[in-house]
């Protein structure tokens, strides 16, 4: 799938993320969106190169003439976190183009601000009867976090949002536990921001960028939130 969207961004930026089921990457350049996506849970490390060598080439532009690159840092699959992180030090280094990790449930609620949302839960299935979910309010039209990003059963979650206005539900945690759409009444889902993609990482990126949280590759952090260390220690997962 290509998309093409006007977009008032100054930099160039290419961004990519494999954090969930879904595969994309996109660039933005001279205020136009270039975008690729695809459902490919199995097949991230074999498409994302093609897509970004794609809309790369769509958008007329050499890696070398990136600003900054944008990586999904999670939450999401351990495998996807690592193969998204592991391609961007790949490009990065080679340029040395500096980076900005972007959540994946920022990214979900950007798109459902983009489509209009004010407030915001995003909510991933973590497996183990646990979800990753953040709360997002809209602030000149950029998600914005509210307290922190959590892992924890659905039971756990605590809406800090003004639930006497709309929030927007998007992610796969609310199809694995569908309970969660009765924490309020004005709750309502947004099947259209299931899952992260690199287009809705742009203009968090260039917020970011604005901000100073770019860094350069070898300050590449991935973000699991759930205890990483006994998976790190598996064989063959060192």
């Amino acid at each position: 799938m290509t998309d093409t969207t006007k977009e008032a961004v100054s930099l160039s930026i290419l961004a990519l993320d494999t954090c969930t089921e879904s595969c994309s990457a996109a660039v933005s350049h001279k205020g136009v969106i270039y975008s690729e996506q695809a459902d490919a849970p199995r097949e991230h490390s074999q498409r994302l190169l093609p897509m970004v060598k794609s809309v790369l080439a769509q958008a007329e532009l050499a890696l070398k003439d990136v600003d900054v690159v944008a990586y999904g840092r999670g939450p999401g699959s351990f495998t996807g976190i690592r193969i998204c992180t592991s391609i961007t030090q790949g490009l990065a280094l080679g340029q040395e183009l500096p980076v900005i990790g972007i959540s994946t449930l920022a990214a979900m609620a950007q798109s459902a601000i983009e489509d209009g949302a004010k407030q915001v839960l995003a909510a991933i299935d973590a497996r183990m009867g646990e979800v990753y979910w953040g709360q997002y309010i809209e602030v000149n039209g950029i998600a914005t976090l509210v307290n922190d990003e959590v892992v924890s059963a659905p039971e756990a979650i605590v809406l800090s949002l003004d639930v006497e206005q709309p929030i927007t539900a998007c992610g796969t945690g609310f199809d694995a536990f569908p309970q969660l759409l009765a924490l309020t009444d004005t709750l309502t889902i947004n099947d259209k921001a299931k899952f992260p993609e690199a287009k809705y990482m742009l203009a968090l990126a260039q917020d970011g960028v604005n901000k100073g949280l770019s860094t350069s590759v070898d300050d590449l952090t991935p973000v699991y939130l759930r205890d990483t260390v006994t998976w790190q220690k598996l064989p063959g997962r060192e």
